[in-house]
Order: C-alpha cells, then structure tokens, then sequence
C-alpha cells in the first residue's frame, strides 16, 4: 500500500459537524461514537481538494462527478483525520497543545502505513490524572507553585515532569507541521504536553469552542424569533492526522508518485474545511509528508 501522512493544521475554529445535536449543543462536531475523539470525515477533505483541483488531473485523482461515479473509482483515498494535538488554555504560555498516549499510539498506528515517515516510536505514559509530561525544565507552560512547579490547564492542575521523549515528539512534529518556520517549531516543542488518557477525555468535553449563533430580522436588524442556536468548533491551533492512500487504476494513467505530487501541491495554500465559511471558520493549513 502506497500511503502518506495528512496533517491538518486549523488556523480559525473549524466546525465539521454532524449537522444534529442531541444535547444542549444544537450543531455539535463530529465525534467517534466509541471514543468521543473529534475527527474530520474523509469525505469531506476530499471534497476540499477535489474543489482546489484544476488541471486535467482532477477526475483521475478524485474519481469523475456524481453522475458518472460508476465510470471508474478515483486514485487517491482519504482516511478520516482525527485529533492528534488539542490547544487548551494554559495558565502559563498562553495555551498548550495537548495530546495523550491512546492519540500518539493511533498515530503511530497510521504511520506504520507510510514508508516516508519515521515518528518517535516510544509514548511515555503518565501515571494517574494529576500528572503530566513536558520537553524540559524551560518548557513555557511551567507556573512556580510555593515550592513546586505545576502546569494549570483550564481549571486542571497537574504535576510536570520533564521527559526526553517530550522533546523528541515535539522536535519532529514541529519538523513536519512547520518545515520552514523557526518559531512555531520551537513553540510547538515547548507548549507539549502529555496527559493521561481520562484526562484528555475530560478536555475533550469541556475544552471545544461552543458559540451562541443568532438570526436578525432583515428589516429590523433585531434577533428573530426563535432563531438562536448553540454551535461546537474545534479551537484555532487544532492540529488533526489522517492517510492518504494512492490506489492508481487503469483509467487514471497515474503511478503512486504523481497521486501524491498532485495532492501536494493543493496544500500549498490555505483551504476551508467544514462549515461557516463566509464567517471566516475552517481556514486550515494540510500537510502532506
């Protein structure tokens, strides 16, 4: 099998839903029934860049129009792609990105798939759901406690410990999602943060963008009746992984590398992704490697 990672990097809240709620959150994001970890459907990214596809590739790549669907399958297939790094609110550092073992290791699972990519391939562990683990002692989520150091998430406190691993993480994701961009790359490293499983469930629930969204009368620029509703967004910063898989067929007359070169180019540019778009929601940055 010929397949490649895909990193989506959101720059604005991005909403890909499920178009239905059944809790107080009217237009909720799309979830794993089992797990409850936020994913974009591979439907719909495949959509998007079959949209930002404009050469004599498209049909080839991504397969003819609905009406014809039955003519020949496309070349590429597109995983769903789940969460892999959550941005929360930090007491220091402004925010962390936070992962835990179970999304590392589903990762991993993925990137097994691909020849390109070698990960870290140790996930520490954290003990319980007090602690966590960070790069190193100069990491920018550390708050001076008394006589001890604690990282504050939201209205979580946790016991750091720095750990090498942290670092290795950070230094190659930071490789891959930031190529040519110091910065990031280094802030990255210095925002990670692992946390125990239960507790990333427990940010999962509580750590999501939720808007009050209203409708105004035309004329009277007043909120019409009966029209407010509660939407869920994944927080800018939000950083998800999925496959791409190339599967060339006889009607395509593409090999695998040309699949992957052509993809790669529509994710030079920033692209939206999911709903809202004329508000400025779901403008992502993709990451083939």
């Amino acid at each position: 099998m010929h397949a490649k990672i895909l990193f989506v990097h959101a720059l604005s809240p991005l909403h890909a839903g499920t178009g239905q709620g059944v809790d107080v959150i009217d237009l909720p994001i799309a979830r794993e029934k089992a797990t409850g970890i936020p994913y974009i459907p591979g439907s719909t990214i495949k959509g998007v860049l079959r949209d930002a596809c404009q050469d004599d590739k498209k049909v080839a790549i991504f397969g003819p129009e609905t009406a014809n669907a039955s003519d020949h399958a496309g070349s590429a297939q597109f995983s769903d792609a789940r969460l892999l790094l959550l941005p929360v609110r930090s007491l220091a550092g402004t925010f962390a990105w936070v992962t835990s073992p179970l999304l590392l290791r589903r990762f991993l699972r993925d990137a097994q798939n691909s020849q390109d990519v070698h990960p870290p391939a140790s996930v520490p562990e954290p003990a319980n759901g007090t602690t966590c683990f960070v790069a190193n002692q100069d990491c920018a989520l550390l708050l001076q406690q008394q006589n001890a150091q604690r990282v504050v998430l939201e209205d979580l406190l946790l016991a750091p410990t720095p750990h090498a691993t942290i670092a290795t993480w950070g230094s190659w994701l930071g490789n891959h999602l930031f190529p040519t961009e110091t910065y990031w790359k280094e802030t990255l490293k210095s925002r990670l943060c692992i946390v125990h499983d239960d507790v990333l469930g427990f940010l999962l629930q509580t750590a999501t963008e939720v808007t009050a969204r209203i409708q105004l009368e035309p004329d009277k620029k007043t909120v019409k009746r009966g029209a407010l509703w509660y939407e869920e967004a994944l927080p800018a910063e939000t950083i998800l992984s999925g496959l791409v898989v190339a599967a060339p067929t006889q009607q395509s007359g593409l090999d695998a590398k040309a699949v992957f070169e052509a993809i790669g180019q529509l994710t030079t540019a920033t692209l939206q992704i999911g709903g809202n778009a004329t508000v400025g929601r779901g403008l992502c940055q993709l990451q083939l490697i």
